[in-house]
């Protein structure tokens, strides 16, 4: 019975969100007009259930790259309202669209010409015609048995909420590095921090000369310990690389002759880097497509900064 109950609620939910699709028209567009033209903050409101996913919805604005914050409809009315200010955008959030707290927040809201979209269930009600953008989130029934408790219509809404907040994030050109930057902690920061916070520098890089005897590469590769060498010019300009499989095939090949040569007789030139600014899931990319297991960091002009190994991206949990 349980079960059968929980695959009606899923089912009802799925059957709302997929009907939001088909009433999607020019009303999203001209909210989305309004957000991508702020030049303040989007300030999202709703009470009880309604209120909830609001605070959702404005923390996935901030979290991809629109200032937005909450604000409680009552304790605006109870001094909050200084919070809004010219240039700022409202989302009210009213299936009903007759929540008498927001309806007592359109006298400032007018006053201060901020523009209002509502997201609701009933496009005729004195919210919605007092907004300046409708997004139609109705539906056919909630998935609570009762009829009663907010289901169906607050993953509506949330649903919505999502779709504004990705549909900006597009239009703004919104890129990965500035997510990152705005998500330093936590597993998102892991995955999203760059490789100049995971690589190794200074005295951790092997390098050694094209004039270095391979005794003296195989020690500097030894003790550093990351399975290469890089091989740099005029003190750090990269020209090559030296792996354990490289000296492995050469030592096959030439025998102990292999030991009277030089790095610049075994190296490999042009080997795969990246730069310093690149995300570091990247690098594991790079390096899983080459089946490598370090990567060389270069600057544009190709001089040698640090080395990533994929080490260093374990240690920082990003599996």
């Amino acid at each position: 019975m349980s079960l059968e109950i929980a695959r009606k609620v899923l089912e009802i939910e799925a059957r709302a969100l997929a009907e939001l699709v088909d009433r999607l028209d020019q009303s999203f567009n001209q909210a989305l007009e309004i957000l991508f033209s702020c030049r303040g903050r989007v300030v999202v409101t709703g009470m009880g259930k309604s209120g909830l996913i609001g605070q959702k919805i404005s923390a996935t604005f901030s979290s991809t790259g629109t200032p937005s914050f909450f604000l409680h409809p009552a304790e605006a009315l109870h001094g909050d309202l200084g919070s809004l200010v010219r240039n700022d955008v409202l989302v009210a959030l009213s299936y009903g669209g007759e929540t008498e707290e927001l309806l007592r927040l359109l006298e400032t809201v007018k006053r201060l010409a901020i523009p209002l979209i509502t997201l609701t269930g009933n496009k005729n009600s004195t919210l919605a015609v007092a907004s300046d953008a409708v997004i139609d989130v109705g539906i056919r029934q909630e998935a609570c048995p009762l009829g009663l408790a907010p289901t169906a219509s607050t993953t509506a809404m949330l649903a919505m909420g999502d779709a504004l907040a990705m549909a900006l994030l597009e239009k703004r050109g919104f890129k990965e590095e500035e997510y990152a930057a705005l998500h330093p902690a936590g597993r998102l920061g892991v995955k999203l921090r760059r490789v100049e916070n995971v690589m190794q520098t200074g005295d951790q890089v092997p390098s050694v000369e094209p004039r270095t005897r391979m005794p003296d590469v195989i020690y500097e590769m030894s003790k550093k310990g990351l399975g290469i060498a890089a091989v740099v010019e005029d003190g750090d300009r990269l020209v090559g690389i030296i792996s354990d499989g490289d000296l492995r095939r050469f030592f096959q090949r030439e025998g102990n002759r292999a030991l009277s040569l030089t790095a610049g007789d075994c190296m490999t030139r042009e080997p795969t880097t990246i730069g310093r600014g690149e995300l570091a899931t990247r690098a594991l990319n790079l390096m899983e497509a080459r089946k490598i297991t370090s990567l060389l960091v270069v600057d544009p002009a190709g001089r040698l900064e640090g080395v990533v190994h994929i080490h260093d991206l374990w240690e920082t949990q990003m599996f």
